[in-house]
């Protein structure tokens, strides 16, 4: 009979109230459970100790032709000076934090370290982006498992049901967790790297409705008859008046408004601008006058136009397109697309094309370009949008 086991000795091997074990020569053993399983170990020595390790998979997964060859291995790492159950420990923590570093949890160090930098707006909008269209489909996946063509489906997915921009934001979004969590040291990978090259092009933007040039006095008339809320009115001339952006006007404090100088002073961060610039609005004269008679008559508040049900919250947006609706201008003339009717009537004025961008806020007041740098053109714009109210005063009483 073998001094070691055999074949059919494994496989004849039965289970008894207690485990048992045979050797299997050169400290290869098969352990017999009581349950009938049947597992392969190797018994050695290392750094002078009896040490023990698994090898393979059970029987019959692991049949013993194949256990002798594993044993084999790992004889070869004790020989090379490897405890292999070190090693074994050691790959299994680097796996272990492999599967941790999942992307859901990137995602969500990423927006808590972004937040702090933030305004609340901008973090609530990359919160949503995140609980909608990425985590449900990546919060589990390990980092260094995600691949580009994975990434491109879920970005695909979401230019599916047109939603461009959404798509545009998604791809940045992506890059940044991948770049916060490379610099972490979380993975090395970067399968957003690549994928503005599948972006979808995207239908040609619709600008906001807005009427001609011509078709003004017919418009200020009907402003003129509107007998609904006078706040509501006094917030379309407003933005007629500065051009400024609707979320802008329609938030207007009067903290912000310095009438004797004719200033409108927007700080940095204000909620309602573009990428939260600051912005010197100059005030025509049209404009400090309703703003007087506001204040003297209801500027108990915050909110220069403030809600009907709620005084302490200003108009909605909702309010302002009911009265274009109610005047006969519903999709044709929107508080944004002022901004569009103004820049075009400027430009056609011959003004400076950088009092014109600067009055309606394009780019880093900073790094403004020219000698008017400091001041923002702001006397130059002062006298443009002078003129632009006066030229509405003479279509307002322009027979149409």
């Amino acid at each position: 009979m073998s001094k070691y086991l055999t074949d059919l000795q494994v496989k004849n091997a039965k289970p008894t109230a207690v485990k048992y074990t045979l050797s299997a020569g050169q400290g290869l053993t098969l352990l017999v459970m009581p349950d009938g399983a049947k597992y392969w170990r190797l018994r050695y020595r290392f750094g002078g100790k009896a040490r023990m390790i698994s090898v393979g998979r059970p029987y019959p997964n692991t049949s013993l032709k194949a256990a002798h060859a594993a044993a084999a291995e790992l004889r070869a790492q004790i020989l090379g000076g490897t405890d292999p159950a070190d090693q074994r420990r050691l790959e299994k923590l680097i796996e272990q934090e492999r599967i941790a570093n999942t992307f859901g949890e990137a995602a969500e160090a990423w927006h808590r370290f972004r937040s702090l930098a933030w305004d609340k707006k901008t973090a609530q909008q990359a919160r949503i982006y995140l609980d909608k269209d990425i985590l449900p489909v990546l919060r589990a996946r390990p980092l260094d498992a995600i691949r580009p063509a994975e990434l491109g489906a879920l970005i695909a997915g979401i230019e599916r049901r047109e939603a461009f921009d959404i798509a545009k934001k998604t791809r940045q979004w992506l890059k940044a967790v991948f770049s916060y969590a490379r610099a972490n040291g979380w993975t090395q990978t970067d399968p957003a790297r690549d994928l503005a090259a599948l972006a979808r092009p995207s239908p040609e933007a619709q600008s906001y409705a807005h009427i001609s040039i011509e078709e003004l006095p017919g418009f200020l008339k009907a402003l003129d008859n509107y007998d609904g809320s006078e706040l509501v009115r006094a917030c379309a001339r407003l933005a007629m008046w500065t051009a400024n952006r609707p979320g802008v006007t329609r938030t207007l404090r009067w903290s912000e408004l310095d009438l004797d100088a004719g200033l409108w002073t927007i700080q940095k961060g204000r909620e309602g601008m573009k990428r939260r610039y600051a912005h010197l609005t100059p005030l025509p004269k049209q404009a400090v006058a309703m703003l007087r008679d506001i204040k003297a008559r209801m500027g108990h508040f915050d909110y220069v136009f403030f809600g009907r049900n709620n005084p302490m919250q200003p108009i909605s947006d909702g309010a302002i397109a009911g009265m274009y609706k109610r005047i006969g201008y519903h999709k044709k003339q929107t508080t944004h697309g002022f901004r569009h009717l103004i820049s075009t009537a400027l430009n056609d004025k011959g003004y400076e094309r950088d009092w014109i961008e600067r009055q309606l806020a394009h780019g880093d007041p900073d790094k403004i370009r020219g000698t008017y740098n400091k001041a923002q053109y702001l006397e130059p714009r002062r006298k443009m949008m002078q003129d632009w109210a006066d030229f509405l005063d003479s279509l307002s009483t322009k027979k149409t």
